[in-house]
């Protein structure tokens, strides 16, 4: 069984390429905002969320502090996606509660291998 995976962002083209790209190993659930993210999460429970900070209705950083509030996906394992660089932001998402940080443009094999550390943190490395 593949490990799901659910992605939020609005630009249709980020949503596009993770899905084709994350959907080659995963099963990959797409969400255009935090709302819709939040309902969805209301019936499922996914192995990963990747989620964009910049989001209009309910932005990034109030969809990981409501997902940590929940006691079904408070151990769920988040990848924050930001156009803005800075280090600010990352110890926000940080201290909200987000495993990882990545940049917008990001290299999607980068985003591959956060996934892999966090959905195998003991198995992931090739070589001891």
């Amino acid at each position: 069984m593949r490990h799901k995976i659910l992605v939020i962002d609005d630009e249709k083209s980020i949503r596009l390429l993770l899905e084709n790209f994350l959907g080659r190993s995963y099963d990959v659930v797409v969400k255009t905002d935090g709302n819709e993210a939040l309902e969805w999460l209301e019936g499922n429970l996914p192995d990963l969320i990747v989620c964009d900070i910049q989001m209009p209705n309910i932005d990034g950083y109030l969809f990981l502090t409501n997902v940590r509030q929940r006691g079904y996906t408070k151990h769920t394992p988040v990848i924050m996606l930001s156009g803005v660089e800075n280090s600010q932001e990352r110890i926000k998402c940080y201290r909200l509660g987000a495993q990882d940080f990545l940049s917008k443009p990001f290299n999607p094999e980068e985003l591959d291998e956060l996934i892999k550390k966090n959905l195998f943190p003991i198995h992931y490395a090739v070589k001891w």
